[in-house]
């Protein structure tokens, strides 16, 4: 737990949101870059199907969701982590939830 005042924490936190908000902009055009190539490797370069498109079938239009999904959520937990582990280095203040101390159940 920091030393800081609960008002210094506040400001952390708030800017903590801040920074996470453009990263997360960030990081959702990384997850189109990753997908848009990841996809192009399954399929041989075709562009990634839409759920509406009636000339795709279900396994392919599934096994896209499935990927862009995975995609989304690891980019998110790097991103996410990533500016917690930095605003704890820059601050000495975890900016989410600390959650209950080592050994200890909640």
């Amino acid at each position: 737990m920091s030393r800081l005042r609960p008002d210094a924490r506040k400001v952390v936190k708030v800017s903590y949101k801040a920074v996470d908000l453009i990263a997360g902009m960030i990081g959702g055009l990384l997850v189109g870059l990753i997908f848009n190539r990841a996809w192009s490797a399954v399929e041989q370069g075709d562009a990634a199907p839409k759920p509406t498109d009636e000339q795709r079938g279900w396994r392919e239009i599934l096994l896209a969701a499935g990927l862009q999904g995975v995609t989304f959520a690891l980019v998110k937990a790097i991103v996410d982590r990533g500016i917690a582990v930095g605003m704890r280095k820059v601050t000495g203040i975890w900016p989410g939830d600390e959650g209950p101390p080592p050994g200890k159940s909640a």
